[in-house]
């Protein structure tokens, strides 16, 4: 599971690295993604919707083993 996560954060990056984010993958365990915001992203107001309705919205779709996505 945690090389599919890999492959769909890789297709999400662009678009956090053009407004000077990142994001890394930190672990996959029992469905639970954690994840840490990096660069603008760390600091930005609205990166718990980014994080919500951006990259767990897509990684749920793309795998439907993942239960919730998490900040770390």
């Amino acid at each position: 599971m945690r090389e599919k996560v890999e492959e769909i954060l890789n297709q999400i990056r662009p678009s956090l690295q053009a407004d000077g984010g990142d994001v890394e993958l930190v672990d996959v365990k029992d469905g639970v993604v954690k994840l840490r915001l990096k660069g603008a992203c760390a600091g930005c107001p609205m990166s718990q919707m980014t994080l919500a309705f951006g990259i767990e919205r897509v990684l749920k779709e793309k795998v439907p083993e993942i239960k919730k996505v998490e900040p770390v």
